[in-house]
């Protein structure tokens, strides 16, 4: 899941729980909204995680050239 669809997510969530007061037979729109949240929030850090803390596993450093493609 990327960071703008974690965020969707997490907004949608947000509006099912606090900001509709209407009711299904049978489905609890604010356990839905806090689940959707939750799930967003995973979403999010897994997104952050391998969008800037996961590295470059060949390990190039500042100055060297990159390595010559693998075919």
């Amino acid at each position: 899941m990327t960071i703008g669809g974690s965020l969707f997510v997490i907004a949608l969530g947000a509006i099912l729980r606090y900001a509709v007061e209407d009711s299904i037979k049978g489905v609890d729109l604010q356990t839905i909204g806090l689940i959707l949240m939750l799930v967003g929030l995973a979403g999010l850090l897994f997104g952050i995680y391998f969008a800037f803390i996961r590295r470059d596993p060949r390990g190039t450093r500042y100055g060297e050239p990159p390595p010559p493609p693998r075919y």
